[in-house]
């Protein structure tokens, strides 16, 4: 479990790294005023957060992340390979399930750090200075809702949370399964590397576009009140606004930049996963065949041919 754990965090850090810049992309399309949009679609959002904010705007929010997804990444891929193991055959049902109990553990740290990361993506939104920081970094961001909402604040969109991540999680991991068997992604095979990027990155895509409507309103309970003005007053609330508003079109957005960011990202932290397990396995089974004592050859006694002094 300790070799899943690592892994995980190793995942982790690569898929954050090249994904952020779309997370921020997706965020703003998600919750921007579809009255006065700001952005009229994925390429034009990168556009102009790149003219009006530097590249550094793109990588708004990242430090919950890099703290959070690391250590997500860590649980999931641990909670995950115990569960199989538990679980006993490997078969893709307990694939869907061991997928789905380990999303659904990683809730407690993915709500806050998302909660963090949407407001952090928010701040200072088309300004490359911005004038007023209402939050320093994501801890400062937290300390603040804590003291202001309490446990309750920090934990926003928890349900939706949730929701999400229970059957994303079991969708990300059969997917995975499924794919690799079937392009038979075995150690020997030259082209197993470009078979474990694309069926991680195929299994990110499938993971993302099961559950995509939720994170929408994820993304909007969780950016509420940052103007200092609450629009929803709860999920069904926010259902509601968003359908009566913008019709089932709202669903989808930021699906683009979503998809774009889920396969590089996913593809990594898979491969990765997987090429480091297989790597610390092949390590510990060579320490265990050399820790092993050697047999040692008998030799027969040879019978005495030179007489003795008595």
């Amino acid at each position: 479990m300790a070799l899943d754990f690592a892994a995980g965090c190793v995942g982790g850090a690569a898929g954050v790294l090249v994904g952020h810049p779309f997370d921020t992309v997706k965020v703003r399309l998600q919750v921007q005023n579809v009255d006065k949009p700001l952005y009229r679609g994925t390429f034009h959002c990168f556009q102009s957060i790149v003219r009006q904010e530097s590249m550094l705007g793109l990588y708004k929010g990242i430090g919950s992340p890099m703290m959070g997804l690391t250590f997500i990444n860590a649980i999931v891929f641990g909670v995950q390979g115990n569960a199989m193991r538990r679980l006993g055959s490997d078969t893709p049902l307990n694939q869907f399930l061991a997928g789905a109990s380990a999303g659904a553990i990683q809730c407690v740290i993915c709500c806050p750090m998302e909660l963090a990361k949407t407001r952090m993506q928010m701040q200072g939104t088309g300004e490359k200075k911005s004038k007023r920081k209402l939050y320093k970094n994501s801890l400062d961001c937290l300390v603040r809702i804590y003291k202001k909402e309490g446990f309750r604040g920090i934990n926003r969109g928890m349900v939706t949370t949730f929701v999400r991540e229970t059957p994303g999680f079991g969708v990300y991991f059969l997917a995975y399964d499924v794919l690799t068997r079937s392009l038979g992604c075995e150690p020997e095979d030259p082209y197993m590397i470009p078979k474990l990027l694309f069926a991680g990155g195929m299994s990110g895509i499938a993971s993302w576009i099961s559950t995509y409507p939720v994170d929408v309103i994820k993304s909007r309970l969780q950016a509420d009140g940052v103007g200092g003005v609450n629009k929803y007053s709860s999920i069904m609330d926010c259902v509601r606004q968003s359908l009566k508003k913008e019709g089932w079109r709202v669903f989808t957005r930021g699906l683009t930049s979503t998809l774009l960011r889920a396969f590089p990202v996913n593809a990594t932290t898979f491969a990765t996963v997987t090429l480091f397990l297989m790597y610390m396995r092949e390590g510990e089974e060579c320490r265990i065949q050399d820790s092993e004592p050697q047999p040692v050859q008998l030799q027969p006694l040879q019978q005495q041919t030179q007489p003795t002094s008595m």
